[in-house]
């Protein structure tokens, strides 16, 4: 069985990007990351790619803070073409992504999000899901669409809330959630 080709975007620390590349490495994921492409500069996920021997990029994002210019959505297609990207993976990626990757990549961009979708969408859901009184939060691993955390559920882990827990807390055991539902969502596309 061929490895599917992984694009993976991140804007900051890496971890899910760091959770899959161990799994490929461990043969666990029959996949190979072909790049891994970031719109931070020094973002850790660069830092990453670097130690697995990833071909790795900084795309300057352009002038919006929530999306990236069309141009740099336009290189951002090229680079990802050029390295025979078959899945595109956002792991941390904070901007919203619009055409022309929607259209070169249909229904093959996933994205890991905090939260159990459709519940809480958006910035810091974990938050969200603690001033709404939840008793469960969790992660949810989806197609990319056009809405905003809108598209097809692939899977999800739920994580309780627990008496006393902070933003923080709860933040990072969604974390620790999302780096084992992120590669095993994906081995479940690769195969």
């Amino acid at each position: 069985m061929a490895a599917t080709g992984l694009g993976i975007l991140g804007s900051g620390k890496g971890s899910n990007c760091r959770a899959i590349l161990e799994r490929i490495r461990d043969g666990r994921l029959c996949a190979e990351a072909r790049v891994v492409i970031s719109d931070v500069a020094e973002a850790g996920i660069l830092h990453i790619a670097r130690e697995f021997g990833v071909p790795h990029a900084y795309l300057p994002p352009g002038p919006f803070r929530t999306k990236l210019a069309r141009e740099a959505e336009e290189e951002l297609v090229q680079r990802l073409r050029d390295a025979a990207v078959e899945l595109v993976v956002l792991a941390g990626f904070m901007r919203t992504l619009k055409e022309p990757m929607l259209t070169a990549f249909p229904h093959r961009i996933v994205n890991i999000h905090p939260s159990l979708l459709p519940k809480f969408p958006g910035l810091e859901a974990w938050k969200q899901a603690l001033e709404a009184g939840e008793k469960v939060a969790g992660c949810t691993v989806h197609y990319v669409d056009a809405g905003i955390d809108s598209g097809e559920i692939i899977g999800q882990r739920e994580v309780p809330i627990l008496p006393g827990d902070t933003p923080e807390s709860l933040h990072q055991r969604i974390q620790i959630a999302e780096r084992e539902l992120y590669p095993a969502a994906l081995a479940q596309f690769c195969e």
